[in-house]
């Protein structure tokens, strides 16, 4: 059997006692074999750090401090101060490996096995050699190895490790599939659209791995003051134990070098460097179980500071599935014209050109022949210029034909809080295309939830028009918006709120959000609808589609900011406490230990408080 710290610390905590009661005459020798037991390893390691020239350490501290306490006859003192601070580590140690399992719970999300439907049969495959366009097969009860879009089956998935949503997500041919869901009920065919590099789980782990490697300025402040705050520490008790007998009569140099060890147990700053980043680790598992990731403790440091959120419209307050409303045609039969202006919109991922592809294709039948534009030229923020069947047609916003001198028909009754897309055919007005986006069930929640939290200052950028725009910040009761903004419009706008001394986060999801979600304090995207360059450019991403968890994630930042300048204050003001009173001689090595472990051991579980929290609770 592998004797572990836990065996030690039993039999040495059996021994110690024992020394203390029943076999008192035999104290020296009983507590020597209960320090050997449990501070061999102490021992052995700072005398190896000596020898590597990096010996300012904690385990340094603690054996000069319980050795000391042996040569000056605290031979009980001196065990006490090594198995406390072993109770204390593997505490710490518990603790840690606690909050790990907290986020990488996720890698039981990953599928080892991807079942490929070749030819009508079915073999297993490594997921990573699965290609775009094969096809996999889900049965009941398997995660979904790689995402991609349903073309056999019907059933409900379990989405809540990823998003956070605790409902099943029913899903049909059509429907899209995100790797790491775990089928409940039926069998399904599903055709892969991403590699196995950029599947959700993966870009999901490789968030989480790199998360600790940004450190938040708490972090770093902290490394660097304990590489300094020990040699200190050590200097000043070799000056407690050498300067004091010179000047101070009466009292023995025993006592000063008592008060000196004593002085180094105090001074070990295991409590706020264990708890400190701990705190930080528990905050992002915490949040990890809303479905959101964020990737780093810096970034949940400057989430703790937001004091304005500004949101992106489409695909973000909105749902960004478009439908046709109407259609308004001058000299052209309606599937004459779309028809002309999905074979222009047919290359783009905008939702608006996919909603007018997606009409076309529902309305036509097998006599009409899909026409194919030339020359597609897109016109930064106004739409397209294409050649179809030898005829120039302009597609995209009022602007785009004013500025191609086209006289545009009015028409009466116009809803212009819908998006318009206005088409022309050699330089002649045709038509507008009315489209309309729903804002999101859990919009209205999510703003309501945010003012609850103190955050007033929230704003919308959108590309779309002035109607548009204004109904939808108007119906969701924002602070502010602008409209027809052009990508580095968004840019400057939000540059402006920055230089007015805003704290911002940025909420979006498209490949235009890109560098909007990088110069803010916090970029956000969503990330199952979010592009990959937006995920990329953000800092914190939340999964799915669930938006009203942005709240709770500001909530648990402020709560981990909190709980770090608590454990901070705690530890500092005790240690420097037990320090002045020790030097003066008025606490013994037991308030000693206590201001070491006893506070690591409290600051500790107060850091863990934050793996604790349910969902009703932020």
């Amino acid at each position: 059997m592998k004797i572990t710290r836990i065996h030690r610390i039993i039999v040495s905590l059996f021994l110690f006692v024992l020394g203390l009661t029943l076999l008192k005459d035999f104290k020296l020798y009983i507590m020597l074999i209960a320090y050997i037991i449990i501070g061999h390893d102490i021992i052995i390691k700072a005398i190896k750090n000596i020898f590597k020239g990096s010996f300012l350490d904690e385990t340094f501290l603690m054996a000069i401090a319980s050795i000391g306490a042996f040569i000056i006859g605290s031979s009980s003192e001196g065990v006490a101060v090594i198995l406390f601070f072993q109770i204390g580590e593997a505490f710490e140690s518990y603790a840690v490996n606690k909050s790990k399992r907290s986020i990488k719970s996720l890698m039981s999300l990953k599928s080892e096995v991807a079942h490929l439907v070749e030819n009508s049969t079915i073999v297993d495959k490594d997921p990573t050699t699965i290609k775009i366009g094969d096809i996999i097969l889900v049965k009941p009860g398997e995660r979904i190895a790689l995402d991609g879009i349903v073309i056999e089956g019907n059933s409900a998935l379990d989405v809540s490790p990823l998003t956070g949503e605790a409902l099943p997500l029913d899903v049909s041919i059509k429907s899209t599939v995100l790797s790491g869901s775990l089928n409940i009920n039926s069998p399904l065919k599903v055709k892969v659209t991403k590699s196995y590099e950029n599947s959700t789980i993966s870009r999901i782990l490789e968030l989480v791995e790199s998360a600790n490697e940004k450190k938040s300025k708490n972090e770093i402040f902290i490394k660097k003051f304990a590489k300094y705050y020990t040699p200190i520490v050590v200097y000043s008790a070799l000056l407690l134990a050498t300067i004091p007998p010179l000047f101070v009569s009466g009292v023995p140099y025993s006592t000063w070098i008592y008060r000196a060890l004593m002085f180094l147990v105090v001074s070990c700053p295991c409590a706020f460097v264990v708890s400190i980043p701990l705190s930080y680790f528990s905050g992002i598992g915490a949040i990890s179980k809303k479905g959101v990731l964020v990737k780093g403790s810096i970034y949940l440091e400057n989430l703790a500071k937001v004091d304005t959120i500004v949101f992106d419209k489409t695909g973000t307050l909105t749902e960004g599935k478009f439908t046709i409303n109407n259609i308004l045609c001058s000299d052209i039969e309606k599937i004459e014209l779309l028809n002309i202006v999905s074979s222009v919109e047919r290359l783009s991922t905008h939702p608006i050109a996919n909603s007018i592809v997606k009409e076309f294709e529902t309305l036509k039948d097998s006599t009409i022949k899909d026409y194919i534009a030339k020359d597609v030229k897109e016109i930064p923020g106004q739409g397209l210029k294409a050649t179809v069947n030898n005829k120039e047609v302009l597609v995209g916003k009022k602007a785009l034909l004013e500025d191609n001198n086209v006289a545009i028909k009015e028409y009466e009754n116009l809803d212009t809080t819908n998006s318009l897309i206005y088409i022309s055919i050699n330089n002649e007005f045709k038509a507008i295309i009315s489209i309309g986006d729903k804002i999101k069930a859990n919009s209205k929640e999510t703003i309501k939830k945010l003012r609850k939290n103190g955050l007033n200052n929230l704003v919308m950028l959108s590309g779309d028009n002035f109607e548009t725009a204004e109904k939808v910040a108007t119906d969701l009761g924002l602070s502010d918006f602008k409209a027809n903004l052009l990508p580095e419009d968004k840019v400057k706008e939000l540059d402006k709120i920055i230089k007015q001394g805003h704290k911002v986060a940025f909420v979006g999801d498209g490949i235009n959000d890109s560098p909007a979600l990088a110069m803010s304090e916090v970029g956000i995207s969503m990330g199952a609808a979010g592009s990959d360059a937006a995920i990329e450019a953000s800092d914190v991403v939340i999964m799915g589609e669930q938006l009203n968890n942005l709240s709770s994630v500001i909530r648990l930042s402020k709560k981990t900011m909190r709980i770090v300048k608590e454990n901070a204050i705690f530890a500092i003001g005790i240690k420097f406490l037990v320090m002045i009173l020790g030097a003066l001689g008025l606490a013994n090595m037991w308030a000693a230990v206590f201001a070491d472990v006893g506070v690591t051991f409290l600051a500790v579980l107060n850091a863990l408080r934050m793996l604790s929290f349910k969902s009703n609770k932020i």
